[in-house]
């Protein structure tokens, strides 16, 4: 039957296959009350046959089934030849009709959640399970034929459409409005899929990347990535400014800091400034970690970096959202968090894989006049069960687990490092100073200046105590417990000054010099 611009459309057959199931139920029913029969896939058959609502499968359709996981299942003659005809041109019904095939004429379709997955960090096999075929095929078919199929992309329209089915029909120019509606859809469908290639292009193609500068401004700087797992791979990132010089470097030792408690099962957070840990917290959650690792100090974080083991959420990025931090690590982030932490323009938000990193190189390199130096990483620690209890009295199990858990920390803080805790995390750090009794002042001045009380704390330092006096100023600051290397010509002294002051002491027998 020939159709002019000013007739209703009175839709009996529709395909309903959605990734967002807003409103699809309500819609759903309301399509069946106005004797529309509804065809539908997988996952949306589902919600609409669990509502009670007569739904049938597009394998009736194309008496056919849903094959490759359903990577194929609308891609067939039988369902655009439906949506596609041109009801005016006899050509056209002739050959339905020799093919058995019926008009479609509504389309309710809107596309898998690419961009979804890419916010949230999915990796790329994921993204690319993710690329919607049949979806947009559709879509498209179905704007392009308006005149006799209805296009609807957005759950927005449901309830309008409804109404206007009630008043007799689908007007023309509302299938036109579907129509433009649906093709700005897939085209910014389309032009998320392609930006995200052209950047994993260049990520994957490019093994150096010139950076804006170095250190300081006046020093040229690149990253030279290296092997099958380059550092753009371990690290994505998915929104702020690009990476510096020095946000790289920082970057790298927050990574291997975060690491060391790759066993710990709940949540583990910690701040960078300059390599160096301003605290180190452990936690039910993202935010007691947080905040058990910004007590230790509340000033140098600024301009740093936060790191957690944890998937962030939109609590935890309110409560960070208002700090100055120069890069967020986290293995993913929920949509809703990323809308709070985005709102930032230059704040970079990055996505890391552990797995990769356990796997990346474990070579150092350091250029020096003449030659570069190389060494593996120092990925050692000693086991609980490996330390050797020197004194006469053994630590307590809470002291044990602080020994541990600051001895982890104090390896990752340059030489010398000195470190105060509980088993909760750190209390006070001093790092990179020529005396160890210097980098222990600076770690206690640092917890007084927090209102940090060290009675009860336990101290982990890098390399041995050379003289008692380290030790002895570690007791007079409250520690009860000592973890260090061991191996000084004056051992027996400092065990003697632990023994005397009732400090239980263990020795690791391998020291963490970073320098």
């Amino acid at each position: 039957m020939p159709v002019n611009d000013n007739q209703k459309l009175v839709p009996k057959k529709a395909i309903v296959s959605v990734s967002d199931k807003t409103g699809i139920v309500e819609f759903a029913r309301g399509l069946v009350n106005n004797g529309v029969e509804i065809y539908s896939t997988g996952g949306t058959k589902k919600v609409i046959a669990n509502a009670g609502i007569e739904v049938r499968s597009i394998s009736e359709l194309t008496n056919f089934p849903e094959i490759m996981g359903g990577r194929v299942k609308t891609l067939h003659p039988m369902v655009h030849g439906g949506i596609l005809a041109d009801m005016n041109n006899q050509d056209h019904i002739r050959e339905m009709t020799e093919n058995g095939i019926s008009p479609i004429d509504m389309v309710v379709v809107n596309l898998y959640p690419f961009e979804e997955t890419l916010k949230k960090g999915g990796n790329h096999s994921d993204l690319i399970e993710n690329i919607d075929i049949g979806g947009p095929t559709m879509v498209r078919a179905s704007a392009k034929n308006y005149t006799f199929t209805a296009i609807v992309t957005n759950p927005s329209d449901y309830s309008p459409l409804l109404n206007e089915l009630s008043r007799g029909g689908i007007d023309f120019l509302t299938r036109q409005q579907l129509a433009a509606k649906a093709f700005l859809h897939t085209a910014e469908y389309d032009t998320v899929i392609s930006k995200y290639f052209t950047d994993f292009l260049a990520e994957s193609d490019s093994s150096e990347i010139i950076l804006r500068y170095g250190e300081n401004p006046h020093q040229e700087a690149r990253l030279i990535q290296s092997g099958n797992l380059p550092f753009e791979k371990i690290f994505h990132k998915l929104h702020g400014k690009a990476l510096s010089y020095n946000n790289i470097i920082d970057i790298d030792a927050s990574a291997a800091l975060i690491k060391e408690f790759q066993d710990y099962p709940k949540a583990v957070c910690s701040i960078v400034k300059h390599t160096n840990p301003c605290g180190v917290g452990l936690g039910e959650n993202n935010i007691v970690a947080f905040e058990r690792a910004f007590k230790t100090d509340k000033v140098s974080p600024f301009g740093g970096i936060i790191s957690v083991n944890q998937e962030i959420d939109a609590e935890f990025a309110e409560k960070i959202h208002s700090m100055f931090m120069e890069v967020i690590i986290a293995p993913s982030y929920t949509s809703e968090a990323l809308d709070v932490l985005t709102k930032k323009r230059d704040r970079r938000l990055l996505t890391i894989d552990y797995d990769l990193l356990e796997s990346a190189s474990k070579d150092l390199m350091k250029s020096v006049y003449g030659g570069v130096l190389v060494q593996t990483r120092d990925d050692l620690m000693v086991p609980e069960d490996a330390l050797q209890v020197v004194t006469k009295r053994k630590p307590t199990e809470d002291e044990m687990q602080a020994l541990m858990l600051n001895w982890k920390v104090c390896k990752h803080v340059k030489s010398n490092a000195i470190v105060y805790g509980d088993k909760y995390g750190t209390l006070g750090i001093g790092a990179g100073q020529m005396s160890r009794v210097d980098s222990s002042r600076i770690a206690v001045a640092k917890a007084k200046t927090m209102e940090l009380k060290l009675t009860d704390s336990v101290v982990a330092s890098d390399a041995f105590f050379p003289f008692a006096d380290g030790l002895l100023q570690a007791v007079e600051a409250g520690a009860t417990a000592v973890i260090q290397p061991g191996g000084s010509v004056r051992d027996e002294e400092v065990i003697k000054a632990a023994n005397d002051h009732d400090v239980a002491m263990v020795f690791t027998g391998n020291r963490h010099f970073k320098h």
